[in-house]
């Protein structure tokens, strides 16, 4: 039997009706209707094509059929409780062991990022006995409540920052308090945590984690220092706590040179807890947490059983594995280093080319172009980066902002995203860009005729 399928206008007023408003679409304005996919490519009611930049959550593609595949088959032979024994749950966790360090081996099977996070929490606490937490400016971890308290982002618009929760600032070498002239600025960011733990242990108070996103992503898209998290992890571990990489946003291969981006951190850095979520399952809700058997064993020891009915499930496990044979097969990975390597260089032309593109950093194709009003000042330039927007919607090409003012393009595609796409969107930011500088310029020339 065939769904109903509403006019837009009709969807779109029943959506109002019946679904929380706080739940916000994208150009909440003029919304997309979006009625199918195919790779990096959305089409709408009326078979309009739009280029996805920003669909990190399907990550080998839009509907990739050895994914439907894969969950057709499962969900028609087994779809169980995780408490009966099953082979695609240890099968699964086999695969990810061998794309991660060797102590991190032992894993725990959720539904989402949020899940996943709240797990690594209660973890960490329950390992080093000690409860708060050190966290980074602006960060996003979830939203349950334990992570809403634990997200900047979050919780300084709802009841503000409590106490056990310590917040660190933003290793940002654009707009940060140490920048890309400084000498060291691993090590000055790294001093910034170690001060933090000290005035915690002054007060009399523990830490029992330091929890990041791997390359944080609500806070601009920001690329960590050479040898930060190496040296934050030494003196999180001298305070008795330990190193959480939330890689929910940045795992799987994004970054193409390696497979979680806390690797870019070099060989001898290993965070004690992993996360990840978003590209796992391709749409499919499946999240994980790995960590070591000490912390493991400590959480087990509390007495308390762990059950999650779904996470682990033998269909989500079936989807997981095919993730990874898709990645592996289509070289996506190596794919991500071609395609993302190239749109970064179109975008330094343009940096060179505009004087709105302030900053252009990333890897792999997780990339960020960040608007500023000058140079100079490096004032964000929010509205021009809403009407970039905008103006690249109407070029059917859906792309999103980011940063603390929502000046930083953001560029997070399916991983299949090519050369060609990379050259059209390109194109068409140097277009918007050249007619909003002509707007300004005709505006400044104006000015000076009142004046």
């Amino acid at each position: 039997m065939a769904l109903e399928v509403f006019h837009k206008d009709e969807t779109l007023q029943m959506r109002r009706k019946l679904i929380g408003q706080s739940c916000r679409l994208f150009f909440s304005h003029d919304p997309v209707k979006i009625m199918r996919a195919r790779g990096q490519y959305l089409y709408d009611e009326n078979g309009m094509q739009y280029l996805d930049c920003i669909s990190n959550v399907q990550h080998v593609g839009h509907c990739h059929p050895s994914i439907t595949q894969a969950a057709a088959a499962q969900m028609d032979l087994l779809y169980s409780n995780t408490r009966f024994l099953h082979d695609n749950i240890v099968l699964y966790a086999n695969r990810l062991a061998a794309t991660l360090p060797k102590k991190l081996c032992v894993f725990y099977f959720v539904n989402s990022g949020s899940e996943a996070n709240d797990l690594a929490l209660r973890l960490a606490r329950q390992y080093t006995r000690h409860q708060d937490v050190i966290v980074l400016d602006y960060a996003y971890h979830g939203h349950l409540t334990s992570l809403i308290d634990i997200s900047p982002y979050k919780f300084r618009k709802l009841e503000g920052q409590k106490e056990g929760v310590h917040v660190a600032p933003l290793p940002d070498t654009y707009h940060g308090i140490y920048r890309e002239d400084h000498l060291d600025p691993g090590q000055a960011y790294a001093d910034t945590v170690k001060s933090l733990i000290e005035e915690a242990h002054k007060k009399g108070r523990k830490i029992s984690s330091f929890f990041a996103e791997s390359l944080p992503s609500v806070g601009g898209q920001i690329i960590f220092p050479t040898g930060y998290c190496k040296r934050v992890a030494e003196s999180v571990h001298e305070a008795g706590g330990v190193y959480v990489a939330d890689e929910i946003q940045t795992g799987f291969g994004r970054v193409g040179s390696h497979f979680w981006a806390f690797q870019l951190q070099g060989e001898d850095f290993c965070p004690d807890i992993v996360t990840m979520g978003k590209p796992m399952g391709n749409g499919h809700p499946i999240a994980c947490v790995a960590t070591t058997e000490e912390i493991a064993d400590a959480f087990t020891a509390n007495g308390v059983e762990y059950f999650n009915t779904f996470g682990g499930n033998p269909v989500s496990c079936a989807i997981g594995l095919a993730v990874l044979d898709v990645i592996e097969k289509e070289d996506l990975r190596g794919n991500a280093v071609r395609v993302g390597g190239h749109l970064k260089q179109l975008l330094l032309q343009l940096q060179t080319k505009h004087p709105l593109v302030g900053d252009v950093r990333g890897v792999g194709l997780f990339i960020g172009m960040e608007l500023v009003k000058d140079r100079v000042s490096r004032k964000p330039a929010t509205e021009e980066a809403a009407h970039l927007v905008r103006r690249l919607k109407e070029e059917r090409i859906v792309i999103s902002t980011d940063g603390p003012w929502d000046s930083v393009i953001k560029f997070k595609p399916p991983m299949c995203f090519s050369i060609e796409d990379a050259e059209r969107v390109s194109t068409c930011i140097d277009q918007i860009l050249g007619e909003l500088e002509d707007t300004h310029q005709k505006k400044g020339t104006a000015d000076e005729v009142e004046v």
